[in-house]
């Protein structure tokens, strides 16, 4: 454990912020300068913009070389979606996370810049994310050497478009890896409330203000919006799920995990003590980060590689 990098990066995270709601010009240039900080393993990777599903994206692909990952270029395709409340983010500021993973694996990824709300609320998002996994299984790509990925909003992201697929008659990805997701709209988890203050990233207010922009008046009593609460997530493929103790959504990963328990499907739940929102992004900087990532890595390396045996093997 690193209690002195967790306390650090606890106080980055608590800096003053303007008091009072802030506007969405506001939320987004804040955002930007605070992921501009993270560490990004350029000499590991590389970049690319291009389009998937008539949306931009940016294709992120290992460096060739003793460093990439163990399995090789190639051999498994990451759709991730960015964080920011379904309001902010784009694939740059998701950049360290999708680099780490990249690098890690030796997968390709496309990072999906969806609309975002408040100018397109639910479900445009979830449309984008959708048609952006058809295109891929258009251009050839197998769902058994695909795999959804996503942070925050892009975690939850991970999980309804997989919904959304499976009740389109689509065929899943080989599995599913989600970090810190929201999950719940209805914001009923009792970490809402027992995690308020010791959260340094979010409050209920904060939430609710920008949830407020996503929702536009919908119901969020419904399996797109509250997952958590009330998806059936039956033929789910693998998922998982990596949060931190001290987050307000922890609830959202933890009845997550218990409804993918229930609906049979093979769910790791993997909970990090004392570390906030989507503590990943600090790898480079937190012990905790980079072994996660790890883990993060080693789960999707070993959920291609059945797919890959289950294709060799006619299964």
């Amino acid at each position: 454990m690193s209690r002195d990098q967790r306390i650090r990066i606890d106080r980055l995270l608590r800096q003053p912020h303007p008091q009072g709601p802030q506007s969405v010009e506001q939320i987004r240039a804040g955002f930007r300068e605070l992921m501009a900080q993270m560490i990004v393993p350029h000499d590991r990777i590389r970049t690319a913009p291009t389009t998937l599903g008539d949306r931009p994206a940016l294709r992120v692909e290992p460096n060739p070389g003793p460093q990439a990952g163990t399995d090789g270029p190639g051999s498994g395709t990451i759709l991730y979606f960015h964080g920011g409340a379904w309001v902010f983010g784009s694939p740059e500021t998701a950049l360290s996370l999708t680099g780490n993973l990249v690098a890690r694996t030796g997968f390709g990824a496309y990072s999906l810049d969806y609309r975002l709300a408040p100018e397109h609320p639910f479900p445009a998002a979830i449309e984008d994310c959708v048609a952006a996994y058809r295109a891929l299984l258009d251009s050839g790509a197998d769902p058994s050497a695909l795999v959804f990925a996503g942070d925050s909003a892009g975690g939850g992201l991970a999980v309804t478009t997989c919904l959304a697929a499976r009740d389109a008659g689509l065929p899943l990805p080989a599995a599913i890896l989600a970090f810190s997701p929201g999950l719940d709209a209805t914001r009923t988890g009792e970490s809402m409330d027992t995690k308020e203050g010791i959260d340094p990233v979010f409050t209920r207010a904060a939430l609710d203000h920008t949830g407020a922009m996503y929702l536009a008046g919908a119901d969020p009593h419904q399996p797109l919006l509250s997952p958590a609460v009330l998806a059936d997530l039956t033929g789910f493929p693998p998922m998982l799920i990596q949060v931190g103790s001290n987050e307000v959504l922890l609830d959202d990963s933890t009845r997550l995990a218990a409804r993918a328990r229930a609906a049979g499907v093979d769910v790791i739940l993997d909970v990090t003590a004392d570390v906030p929102h989507v503590f990943q992004a600090f790898a480079g900087v937190l012990d905790e980060a980079d072994e996660a990532l790890d883990r993060a890595a080693l789960f999707l390396r070993q959920r291609i590689r059945a797919g890959a045996a289950a294709r060799t093997s006619g299964a």
